[in-house]
């Protein structure tokens, strides 16, 4: 049995084509469910459920609340009261293809070593795609992943996107649960809650694998390339990671100022290449995200 997680915050814009995408997948509707988790919305979410579960009454669909806000919170509510084996985590500002449960499903079936699995994500934009974008900014700001048209591991460091992953239900009994002073809550930013989880699960050498099937579709409106919500998200990404290595040890957050400079020698190099190249702008793009994660690793911020 598999169970489709959506954890979500004030998203009816988008909630229902969502659940729709889902409800047009190939897969058998007596082989899942769908748990949607809401986070103490207060727009019409609700609403917009009832008349999707109206629409579809063959489909299970069950809607509870957790009322501790934050996403980890949303989590590892779906955690608890998800029925399937294999725990599939969707963005609620997404859409999926009609194969995507049964990409998994198989997957799954037939490797049992694997303990978790993700998909490519791609952005699905409702204006343009500024100038200035890169793939850098791309996985940054639409959470853009694509490894190839392989299954394969992740890349050293990589890991699935936490809009779409899949885990067996035992990696949570193994591994525990999302730390919930990490990750998104309310309008805060932060995040590395599932880094927390994948590098736990590395250090037990639980299998991970790309997937090219299963695509998940994000939706990108443009407030999310606007310069404030750039600012606001890059910052908290060096607070989160400043968060999570210093609950681990103080040497962990030290290694992660060190890789930090490797990375500012990383960002001057493409700032260098894109200026040659006559597109200053990207490599701009680029330094202002480096400069807001160092001072998120840096200083203690208040979100």
């Amino acid at each position: 049995m598999l169970t489709v997680i959506i954890c979500t915050y004030n998203r009816d814009k988008y909630i229902g084509n969502l659940l729709e995408s889902i409800a047009r997948n190939d897969f058998p509707r007596d082989q899942y469910e769908i748990l949607l988790v809401d986070n103490n919305c207060t727009d019409s979410t609700s609403s917009v459920c009832e008349q999707f579960a109206a629409r579809h009454p063959d489909v299970t669909f069950r809607y509870v609340r957790e009322y501790e806000q934050g996403l980890s919170a949303a989590r590892n509510k779906g955690i608890r009261e998800a029925k399937g084996d294999i725990l599939l985590y969707v963005d609620d500002d997404a859409l999926v293809d009609e194969h995507y449960m049964s990409d998994y499903a198989d997957f799954f079936a037939s490797h049992p070593e694997v303990m978790a699995a993700g998909g490519p994500i791609e952005p699905l934009y409702e204006t343009a795609e500024p100038s200035w974008m890169t793939r850098y900014t791309k996985a940054l700001l639409c959470g853009w992943l694509n490894y190839g048209d392989k299954v394969r591991p992740f890349p050293s460091g990589r890991y699935p996107g936490g809009g779409n992953a899949a885990y067996r239900r035992e990696v949570f009994e193994r591994v525990g649960f999302f730390n919930t002073s990490l990750g998104r809550k309310g309008t805060s930013l932060m995040a590395s809650e599932e880094k927390d989880i994948f590098d736990k699960m590395s250090s037990l050498g639980m299998p991970v694998r790309y997937l090219p099937g299963p695509v998940l579709h994000h939706i990108i409106p443009q407030t999310k390339l606007d310069r404030p919500y750039f600012d606001k998200l890059t910052l908290q990404i060096g607070a989160s990671e400043r968060t999570r290595t210093k609950a681990l040890s103080p040497g962990k957050y030290l290694r992660r100022l060190f890789a930090e400079a490797v990375k500012w020698g990383g960002t001057l190099v493409l700032l260098g290449g894109y200026t040659l190249q006559g597109h200053p702008m990207k490599g701009w793009k680029l330094v202002q995200f480096r400069l807001n994660v160092t001072k998120g690793l840096l200083f203690e911020q208040k979100l």
